[in-house]
């Protein structure tokens, strides 16, 4: 039995995803990137994260030939960057660099300075599927701000922690019977 397309994607858009940029490129006029929500940690040994990258898209080629990426998690200002990683502003290419605050990662990656989380990878390994690469990258470098939320895409838009209403907390949950470590 096959699932039909559009309410597959319609089911996946109840589901809350960080929103990150992934870029690749170390020379001006050769950058390029994408806005996604299928990048994840992996593993803390060695310490990897995975993203999945559609063939179609400009980075896909890039990232295979120079061998790294870096996973941009956006705050809860950057939707336009979003946006126009995405290609709904009608800018391509290196000219997406043109929008926020750049520099240079330990691998030449662009890293975007005020990201929530940057992680700066060599490709480990990539894994085909019929249209997407799940590129395995282990992490050089990481950086962190702590002054933002996180960017998560919900329902068809962007949406800020304080936008999400109903948190749950472990307060929430009988704490006497339930430790953290049972989610792990």
């Amino acid at each position: 039995m096959s699932i039909d397309k559009t309410d597959f994607k319609q089911a996946m858009r109840q589901c809350a995803g960080a929103v990150a940029l992934v870029t690749v490129g170390r020379e001006p006029g050769k950058r390029t990137g994408l806005t996604v929500t299928s990048a994840c940690s992996l593993s803390d040994d060695p310490p990897s994260v995975l993203v999945c990258v559609n063939r179609n898209a400009s980075a896909h080629a890039r990232i295979r030939e120079e061998g790294h990426f870096v996973v941009n998690f956006l705050g809860e200002e950057h939707a336009l960057l979003a946006l126009t990683f995405s290609g709904q502003k009608g800018v391509n290419g290196d000219d997406r660099f043109g929008f926020g605050s750049w520099t240079t990662g330990a691998t030449g990656a662009p890293v975007l300075e005020d990201a929530v989380a940057a992680f700066d990878c060599t490709v480990m390994q990539e894994i085909e599927t019929k249209t997407h690469s799940i590129f395995l990258g282990e992490v050089r470098h990481v950086r962190q701000a702590t002054a933002t939320g996180p960017l998560i895409y919900l329902r068809s838009g962007f949406h800020g922690l304080r936008d999400v209403k109903e948190t749950v907390s472990l307060g929430d949950i009988d704490a006497r019977r339930v430790s953290w470590n049972e989610f792990s």
